[in-house]
């Protein structure tokens, strides 16, 4: 609290005595000799006390303290009244003066009214102290209620996921024990695909616990643009192989680089290609499909669009879409995966924007600043240390 005072007084005389006693109770006095020059002062100063004589020419201490109350309404204001002026002393009351001394002054009178002042100062600084306090429990509590409530739906989804892939494991392990016994090649190479399947799938699910779990700092270094999207196309064409499904890549080879967390934006991508995978996959209306990986510059932004043909999304999936532990998979998803995607891309100062038409196909837009300003790589930071 600042030990400070504005002293108003239109007598001289009365302002240097006062000025003297406050000085030695160690406040720093501000003085003036009528209502306009004391506004003005409040308004440069903002003191927490004002000590006002109650009669002055011009303005008086009572238009005074109102003005001085609709400026900062936790001002504490002692009026300074005359023993004729008691009518004056009880109407200040019912303004707000926190207090009020009769002339003469006595010091100890003056001290013991100050101290009131200063008393209601301190408990107004700790009941706000304690309301901020308990409004941030508050939010903890509903945070970390809402977060039980999210890990309970998790473990739930996982759980259901974790059997479906241990079904599938089941599967390709029979398929390679019967082909062990009967030595079926084919029945061994099909078994073996299933198991490799589900271990890939697993090794995903729990990438994607750990990112919900636990957010890291990301780690920015600036690299090729092109360069990075040719080694994120790399991870998916395996993958692609076999599906009939046809790959292509439009990049643009002029686009330069640009400053990110290469291995998490890659993990965000790669997500949202594997979704275009299985949107194909799921698709049996059409023999083949394609799926467009393109990269291009846009003034200070790199963007990645990712198309395919596939089965699509319903406007109510789409809404949807990003939010956590929402699948459109099955078994086959956790419901983090395009969640976590979207969370990485806003860390880096990017969006996602997504079109979809049931029956016709998906283009995911992804677009990411070339480079981010130091501010809000540290207010990144600081949220995911939080």
């Amino acid at each position: 609290m600042k030990n400070q005072i504005l002293l108003v007084d239109d007598e001289e005389d009365i302002r240097d005595v006062l000025h003297l006693s406050l000085s030695d109770m160690g406040y720093e006095v501000f003085e003036a000799e009528n209502g306009d020059e004391a506004l003005r002062i409040f308004k440069e100063t903002h003191p927490p006390i004002v000590l006002t004589d109650i009669k002055m020419p011009r303005m008086d201490g009572i238009e005074l303290l109102q003005k001085v109350k609709l400026e900062n309404p936790e001002t504490e204001v002692i009026m300074i009244t005359g023993h004729g002026d008691m009518d004056l002393a009880i109407k200040s009351l019912k303004y707000k003066a926190t207090d009020f001394i009769t002339k003469p002054i006595n010091v100890d009178g003056l001290e013991i009214a100050l101290r009131r002042a200063k008393d209601r100062i301190v408990t107004r600084q700790k009941l706000r102290e304690y309301t901020e306090n308990l409004e941030k429990l508050l939010r903890e509590k509903t945070e970390l209620q809402s977060r039980l409530s999210s890990l309970g739906l998790m473990i739930g989804s996982i759980s259901h996921g974790i059997k479906g892939l241990l079904t599938g494991l089941d599967g390709g392990m029979y398929l390679l024990d019967s082909g062990f016994a009967k030595e079926n090649q084919e029945r061994i190479k099909e078994g073996w695909e299933v198991v490799q399947l589900m271990v890939d799938r697993i090794r995903k699910m729990i990438q994607d616990i750990l990112f919900y779990a636990k957010e890291r700092d990301l780690k920015w270094e600036r690299i090729d643009a092109l360069s990075f999207a040719n080694e994120v196309a790399k991870v998916v064409e395996p993958k692609i192989k076999g599906q009939e499904i046809e790959f292509a890549k439009d990049f643009n080879s002029k686009i330069g680089k640009f400053e990110v967390d290469a291995g998490y934006v890659n993990s965000a991508l790669i997500n949202i290609l594997e979704n275009a995978v299985d949107a194909c996959i799921k698709d049996q209306s059409k023999t083949s499909h394609k799926i467009v990986f393109s990269v291009r510059q846009k003034k200070n932004h790199i963007l990645f669009d990712v198309f395919d043909d596939g089965i699509g999304m319903d406007d109510e999936t789409l809404e949807k879409l990003f939010t956590p532990l929402f699948s459109s998979k099955g078994d086959k998803g956790t419901g983090l995966g395009l969640y976590i995607s979207n969370k990485i891309i806003e860390q880096h100062g990017g969006n996602i924007t997504v079109k979809s038409t049931e029956g016709e196909g998906t283009l995911f837009r992804i677009k990411i600043p070339k480079m981010m300003p130091k501010s809000a790589k540290d207010s990144n930071d600081k949220a995911a240390a939080g």
